[in-house]
């Protein structure tokens, strides 16, 4: 990483198959990996950036009609030219049509709701409510936080629906009649079974990744608020994949959708990915550590499978001198909201996280992408890939093959 010294001796020759080397340059096959996935497909070059074909939107942001308040913030944030899914789901959005978005994760679909839904809140569906649920806190947060901006000084206000944080601060909130309520399926449902969140007035619902929530086993309680929802409202579901369990969700949930469709590949064209060899945990580890040591290492996100596993090794990280901090599901929202802004401001360099944080987290410039513990299975590494190489950058991944 920047800070750490990069005089250490190269350990290994060039020329000579090592415990870096990609499988796909050796000449035997290699052998199977314990979990379901074939480490062949954690091994991919990315796209050289001068042969990428340029993406030409249909449309600027200035053509969506959208406020001159909103159009002055777009232009102080310097959006100019949409994303696909921004240029081809707003005006449907906007024009009040149920929307089906179809897009890679880290391709700005929260903008593509969130711009749509502050202009008819403002405008057509002024008086209505806003729901938007999403399946971790962490994408809960950052959703709110993109409405909030983009909110500003317009008098629409927001609040927060997770687990673990105060509740009673959620419920004090929810009694000063916010415009948007965004939160995670089983904070939700809990104040409504309690009284406290009213949703005979939403006029906007909205599921972002929601086959994440499928995975998370959140489909009963999808169908509970769903149930509890206007007939008359607007839907718009946004996700990278349409299990047939959702498929069956959206076609009982949606009126006459538009369905957008910008989803390019399994995996970031952007992302190179291969796989590191070790015998053993305690292999891993020393050459996580001798990884972390170098300077092209500067922003890295790590996943592990169990929460202790997780907080274990940031802890073993950070007494070798290389800091790092760690999320997961025992800590409290404070914690792991803390250990996310520091991680995005910089001050440390290395973030520990389970499957928790592989959706829906925008962290600029992640440099690279470790699986300590691989995923269970090929649509979670998909995910947690998806972290780095975003917003055209290049990024890394590099997968512990045991």
């Amino acid at each position: 990483m920047n800070n750490r010294s990069s005089s250490r001796p190269h350990r290994y020759k060039s020329g000579r198959p090592n415990r870096y080397t990609n499988y796909s340059s050796l000449n035997h096959r290699p052998k199977q990996s314990s979990r379901r996935i074939d480490p062949q497909r954690f091994v991919n070059t990315a796209t050289v950036t001068e042969e990428i074909i340029p993406f030409i939107p249909q449309h600027q942001f200035s053509d969506f009609g959208l406020m001159p308040a909103l159009q002055q913030t777009l232009i102080q944030r310097g959006y100019t030219m949409p994303t696909p899914i921004q240029d081809e789901a707003i005006l449907p959005a906007l024009a009040g049509r149920d929307t089906i978005g179809l897009a890679n994760t880290g391709t700005g679909k929260t903008a593509a709701f969130v711009l749509p839904i502050i202009q008819r809140l403002k405008t057509i569906a002024s008086g209505q409510i806003a729901l938007i649920i999403a399946p971790t806190r962490e994408l809960a947060l950052q959703i709110n936080d993109e409405f909030r901006y983009f909110a500003g000084g317009l008098g629409l206000y927001s609040t927060l629906c997770v687990g673990g944080a105060n509740m009673n601060r959620q419920i004090s909130q929810l009694t000063r009649k916010p415009q948007a309520i965004i939160g995670t399926p089983g904070r939700l449902k809990d104040l409504n079974s309690q009284g406290v969140l009213k949703l005979n007035q939403v006029g906007i619902l909205v599921l972002d990744e929601v086959d994440r929530m499928l995975d998370m086993g959140f489909i009963n309680d999808i169908r509970y608020l769903v149930s509890k929802l206007p007939a008359a409202r607007q839907s718009l579901c946004f996700s990278a994949t349409i299990p047939p369990q959702i498929s069956a969700l959206l076609n009982e949930m949606l009126t006459n959708p538009v369905t957008v469709s910008v989803k390019t590949s399994e995996t970031s064209d952007h992302v190179q990915q291969d796989i590191i060899r070790a015998t053993s945990k305690e292999e891993k580890v020393t050459i996580l550590q001798d990884l972390l040591r170098q300077n092209d290492f500067e922003k890295v996100l790590i996943f592990g499978r169990t929460k202790w596993g997780v907080h274990r090794l940031a802890e073993n990280l950070t007494k070798q001198g290389i800091p790092a901090e760690a999320i997961h599901g025992n800590k409290s929202q404070p914690q792991r909201q803390r250990a996310l802004q520091i991680f995005k401001d910089g001050k440390v360099g290395v973030l520990v996280a389970t499957d928790v944080a592989a959706r829906g987290l925008d962290i600029p410039l992640v440099s690279h992408v470790i699986n300590f513990d691989q995923p269970d299975n090929y649509d979670d590494y998909i995910h947690r890939i998806g972290r780095t190489g975003r917003a055209g950058n290049q990024g890394k991944a590099l997968t512990f093959v045991t």
